[in-house]
């Protein structure tokens, strides 16, 4: 090795790739697997405040309703039921008290996807059948106008 030459540092399997779902936005994240859930969480917020300081678009087709992101919020974080199908809906996680659970405990892995909602104040936001927050997932479709027009 050169004098003077830093190696690189070296990513071990603590550190995941996580793509963190709410309305029509996907955020990417690298995180610390073994670090409790209120890490990540802050995290998070950090980059949705700095990147969406007018707020978060639900859905596509209202652009102009926008979710304010506060500057502490408690969230919650949900999986998909079925890996390959998102029309089950989401099983949300178990982050423990004062989510000290770790992104290993609850079972993510490196390119995990995983839905966020801003806890709730009241229970009008819950789902009334099972009692879990509705994640809020609006997931690309094809525009099929886009190939009618097509020569």
């Amino acid at each position: 090795m050169l004098p003077g030459l830093a190696l690189p540092t070296d990513v071990d399997d603590a550190h995941i790739s996580v793509r963190f779902k709410y309305g029509i936005h996907t955020i990417f994240l690298f995180i610390d697997a073994l670090a409790p859930f209120s890490s990540v969480t802050q995290d998070l917020l950090e980059v949705l405040k700095d990147r969406y300081p007018d707020g978060l678009t639900k859905s596509s087709a209202t652009p102009d309703e926008r979710t304010p992101v506060p500057d502490a919020a408690n969230l919650t974080y949900g999986v998909l039921r079925v890996p390959t199908d998102p029309s089950k809906g989401w099983k949300p996680l178990k982050l423990g008290e004062d989510a000290t659970n770790t992104p290993s405990k609850c079972g993510i892995k490196d390119n995990s996807i995983v839905a966020f909602a801003f806890a709730p104040d009241d229970e009008d936001d819950m789902d009334a059948e099972e009692g879990d927050a509705v994640f809020e997932v609006e997931w690309p479709q094809e525009d099929e106008e886009l190939y009618e027009q097509r020569p």
